[in-house]
């Protein structure tokens, strides 16, 4: 049996994830990065995009996040997102449509809050749309 470590995916409304993992791979502030058991400490921010674990028994869950922070301690891990969905709770067809509407507000910009507006929405639109791709891929 392969070596595990105690996992929490928790945002602000609710805990999503609770259980032993033998692998976490999100998409910290400096890149993609995989924690197993006996990973060094640390705390890294979190991009927008898929964060994949491998349970005990191997088999991988796909959720999205839109941004937080990861925690490694010896003993655990912890994601505390902003707001975290399982993938198969998604809508492709509305993160399809939540892009299309950034790209048009980035194009039809009147100030630099309608800008930085829009570009978070086109960031956490292709987020998404990445989480879903990388779900699809996997059940394949």
């Amino acid at each position: 049996m392969a070596m595990t470590v105690h996992c929490d995916i928790v945002s602000a409304e609710t805990a999503i994830f609770s259980g032993l993992v033998e692998t976490v791979i999100a998409t910290g502030s400096e890149g993609e990065l995989g924690v197993s058991p006996g990973h060094a400490p640390l705390l890294t921010g979190l991009k927008p995009g898929p964060i994949r674990i491998i349970k005990q028994n191997g088999e991988e869950e796909i959720y999205y996040i839109s941004g937080g922070y990861l925690e490694v301690q010896p003993n655990n891990i912890k994601v505390l997102a902003d707001t975290a969905l399982r993938a198969d709770d998604m809508n492709e067809a509305a993160a399809e449509a939540a892009k299309q509407e950034a790209e048009h507000a980035l194009a039809n910009q009147k100030s630099e809050l309608d800008y930085s507006r829009a570009a978070a929405q086109l960031s956490e639109a292709t987020a998404q749309l990445r989480t879903l791709q990388k779900l699809r891929n996997k059940n394949r």
